[in-house]
């Protein structure tokens, strides 16, 4: 009977170590390496997040903006889901990169995106139109910020003048 909830004991602990390895080796192929090549990045497959094990394409490009920021990545969408091979311009908020790291040290990249079919289809299609809309977003945030940082300036730069100048009567008028 001892023998019986000895080996028992040892196979859950062994179940346990299997499955805390698991978890740790999957934990493992999802945490950020810290730099990355964009050329492994390039041609990765892409998955809906809720069928993480169709493909619905490749990543075409990367975009990036004046910092040097990624922004979207464009995905080369296949057949699947009805898609009809067109290149569609995913943001941020919609996607996360799965890097995995082969036997050899390779590593491999998966995107997942995060929207459905639906969702998918409604994304902006990349091509010309959508790059001339995209870059006059772009400038008229940029102008909408330079003009507050201006206003602020100014802003700033009149409210020490009448401190100055209070400081100056205070001064003064105590002479």
């Amino acid at each position: 009977m001892r023998l019986t909830t000895l080996s028992i004991a040892v196979a859950l602990m062994a179940a346990s170590l299997v499955t805390t390895g698991q978890a740790l080796a999957q934990q493992a192929a999802t945490e950020p390496q810290g730099l990355y090549s964009a050329d492994t990045i390039l041609d990765a497959d892409a998955y809906l997040a809720n069928d993480p094990n169709t493909a619905i394409g490749e990543i075409e490009d990367i975009l990036l903006d004046d910092a040097m920021q990624v922004q979207a990545v464009v995905v080369e969408s296949g057949a699947t889901l009805g898609l009809g091979g067109r290149d569609i311009v995913i943001d941020n908020e919609h996607y996360r990169l799965e890097s995995i790291t082969q036997d050899g040290g390779d590593v491999e990249h998966r995107v997942i995106v995060d929207a459905s079919k639906s969702e998918l289809e409604k994304m902006p299609k990349y091509d010309a139109g959508w790059w001339e809309e995209a870059r006059q977003r772009a400038r008229e945030a940029w102008e909408a910020t330079r003009e507050g940082a201006e206003s602020a300036w100014q802003q700033t730069r009149e409210g020490a003048q009448r401190a100055a100048d209070t400081i100056d009567e205070k001064i003064g008028g105590d002479n």
